[in-house]
């Protein structure tokens, strides 16, 4: 009987993560990783930061490369995937070589979305979404320098947040009138908006880039739709990212808004084919399509693909979560930033604080702390009850999140309880 083989390709945080998952869950199969980049698995979030600030004492890498020979895990970095025959169930590498496999995993995540006016400008011109990304970055960047950032998300604020740390000049450039605009409410991007000025930081918010060149002395020159003229020595862009469907496209799995489809398993359309991470996009709870980029997506995603190949049952899922750091702030997200109404924990100019996210009916529906870390779990599992308290609970500092969670915890459990023992005594009696 020939030996089970599972293909990953995708050397990130979902390839990794579910590499190490089918080991874990004592799958005794072949295992073959396959990465574009020559680097073993990495972590992306500090790129932004640690990988900036202290590049020589940083660690990313997932796990060590002894781990990956321990667990008999074969490793092809370097190797782009080419092609797919899903009807023969193979796979086609840059290097000539063809894999079979049983079942594939595609975990490999998306690139920085690329603006060729800014990407003219050479050396210059940078985005951030490798490792080598940042270390070009780094060897670039002097004391001193006048940094032009495009793009005010988590990537361009947590720049701006080492840049200025490292003794940078950082002006920031978005065309939405508020940064952070796509994944915070108002009242935060506001607060952090103020922190990041205190610093140094000019933004330049509602405003789009109209003309990027060099001048004479190689310095950026932009120039903005409102007219306003910037210069600096190195210019920066994060404004999004974009999904090279081209491995989907030649297994003909089925796409929606340029990402995977795949199920509540994270299956594709085509049998024994999964993917997992950014590359993906799912139907949510509210019938829409919604894709996730984060650290705890991909740990998800990944995990619910092995299990399912390996016919055991997953974690059930838990509200969206996701951090950022900057500003010697730890900012953690969870559930619906589009919440109806938002309530303060705490004093906005002296963090620790926490936001609570409430929808039309009055329960939570998301939360944000900042600095207070410790209150995420309990968060997470208010949301997940749909809590509803009054005003004065929620804005009461003294009230224990941990202990109002435990009970509107016992307090589902017993419902369902009654509600099951009720169904019970009211079912028909056999003959």
């Amino acid at each position: 009987m020939q030996t089970p083989h599972i293909v990953i390709v995708g050397g990130g945080q979902a390839g990794a993560t579910a590499a190490a998952e089918l080991r874990r869950r004592e799958f005794a199969g072949q295992i073959t990783l396959v990465g574009e980049e020559p680097h073993l698995p990495y972590e992306r979030p500090p790129l932004s930061k640690d990988a900036l600030l202290d590049p020589d004492n940083v660690q990313l890498n997932l796990h060590p490369a002894s781990f990956y020979s321990e667990q008999n895990i074969s490793l092809k970095l370097g190797i782009r995937a080419e092609a797919i025959d899903a009807q023969q169930g193979c796979i086609t590498l840059s290097n000539g070589e063809t894999l079979r496999y049983d079942s594939l995993l595609l975990a490999t995540g998306a690139q920085a979305r690329r603006l060729p006016e800014l990407d003219a400008l050479g050396s210059v011109s940078h985005v951030l979404r490798t490792l080598d990304d940042a270390h070009r970055i780094r060897a670039q960047l002097k004391p001193g320098s006048h940094v032009l950032v495009v793009g005010a998300g988590v990537i361009g604020l947590e720049l701006a947040s080492s840049l200025v740390a490292l003794g940078a000049t950082v002006e920031l450039i978005d065309p939405a009138s508020r940064i952070m605009s796509r994944n915070a409410p108002e009242v935060l991007s506001q607060y952090l908006q103020s922190v990041h000025e205190a610093r140094g930081v000019r933004f330049h918010l509602g405003a789009r880039v109209h003309n990027a060149r060099l001048n004479d002395q190689q310095r950026v020159v932009l120039t903005l739709d409102n007219g306003e003229q910037l210069q600096g020595e190195l210019l920066i862009y994060g404004v999004g990212v974009s999904i090279d469907t081209r491995l989907a496209d030649s297994a003909r799995l089925h796409t929606e808004q340029g990402a995977i489809v795949i199920d509540e398993h994270g299956r594709s359309s085509q049998p024994n084919i999964y993917a997992a991470g950014d590359t993906t996009v799912q139907i949510g709870l509210d019938g829409r399509w919604q894709r996730q980029e984060t650290w705890e997506n991909a740990n998800r995603q990944a995990s619910m693909a092995v299990c399912h190949m390996l016919n055991q049952e997953h974690a059930k899922p838990c509200p969206a979560w996701f951090w950022t750091d900057q500003c010697d702030l730890n900012i953690q997200f969870a559930g619906d930033m589009a919440a109806a109404h938002w309530v303060l924990r705490g004093t906005l100019d002296m963090p620790p604080f926490v936001l609570i996210g409430l929808d039309p009916e009055g329960a939570i529906c998301g939360a944000i702390t900042v600095n207070q870390g410790r209150d995420m779990r309990p968060l997470k599992e208010l949301i997940e009850h749909r809590a509803v308290l009054p005003l004065e609970v929620w804005n009461d500092t003294a009230q224990n999140l941990r202990h109002l969670a435990k009970q509107i915890t016992q307090t589902t459990r017993s419902q369902a309880t009654n509600a099951a023992l009720t169904d019970e005594a009211a079912a028909p009696a056999h003959p």
